[in-house]
């Protein structure tokens, strides 16, 4: 399963090509350890810049996921050293070819960097907590899909960086699945007063100054559309149950089908 979004915002709301990139360092392997962050005021230059590299890392380590779903619901193998540690190294890759070369230090103590190593010890923790549901015999379909994989890593993630940042997956309200990833009310306004609008050019990131929970914050919604990958399960015909229980969506390919939910806090 592919979701396409083509995250291209510098600024407010733009199509303009991003090409952003990450110096990867050796003491970066080593991300697992790191599980504390201490809460300080958001300080970003760019705030936007850093709300599309949040969302990138995610996308690129839902990637690496969705790359290996068959090796995860291989019936036949038992330990397929598919671990965090495989998982991060290639989702890294992945980002590092997503933005290019210049990038933001992750091993600085930024809001930047201590986010971003937040979110990269996340994957790796939820991989590894999950070793014994993608390494289960005997079992030809795990579970572990690129929805679950992605909210465990945004729980974790949140447990991690306090009230500095959140990342959410949500979508339509029509189109959520789990209750945990229904839209809030500002996002629901966002999706179906702009995203959701023929007017709203395709892939544009929308971004705005708001409140959340008594303080300030900054918040962008990165749109998803469907992929030919999506299709087999939200696809059509509409009402059919898909392989996880779930009835099918009718969606077709580039429609819009999420967004990734980014609150900054100020």
């Amino acid at each position: 399963m592919s979701l396409r979004s083509p995250i291209s915002a510098r600024g407010r709301h733009t199509t303009a090509p991003r090409r952003r990139g990450l110096r990867i360092v050796a003491a970066f392997i080593a991300c697992g350890a790191l599980i504390s962050y201490p809460i300080k005021a958001i300080a970003a230059p760019d705030p936007m810049e850093l709300a599309l590299n949040l969302a990138s890392m995610l996308r690129s380590a839902r990637t690496v996921i969705a790359n290996n779903q068959k090796l995860i619901n291989e019936p036949s193998r038992g330990n397929k050293g598919f671990t965090g540690q495989v998982v991060v190294t290639k989702a890294l890759e992945n980002f590092r070819k997503r933005l290019g070369a210049d990038a933001p230090d992750i091993d600085a103590d930024s809001l930047q960097g201590r986010l971003l190593r937040a979110q990269i010890s996340s994957i790796v923790e939820v991989v590894d907590e999950n070793q014994s549901t993608i390494n289960k015999p005997d079992v030809g379909f795990k579970g572990f899909v690129l929805a679950v994989f992605a909210r465990l890593v945004n729980e974790s993630f949140q447990r991690k960086v306090g009230r500095e940042a959140e990342i959410k997956v949500t979508a339509p309200l029509n189109l959520v699945r789990n209750r945990k990833a229904r839209p809030d009310a500002w996002e629901k306004k966002s999706i179906r007063g702009t995203l959701s609008t023929a007017s709203w050019p395709h892939g544009r990131v929308f971004s705005e100054e708001a409140t959340n929970k008594g303080r300030k914050v900054f918040r962008v919604l990165v749109p998803e559309y469907y992929g030919k990958g999506c299709l087999s399960c939200h696809g059509e015909p509409r009402g059919k149950i898909d392989v996880t229980g779930y009835p099918m969506e009718g969606g077709k390919e580039g429609h819009l089908a999420g967004d990734i939910s980014i609150t900054l806090y100020r």
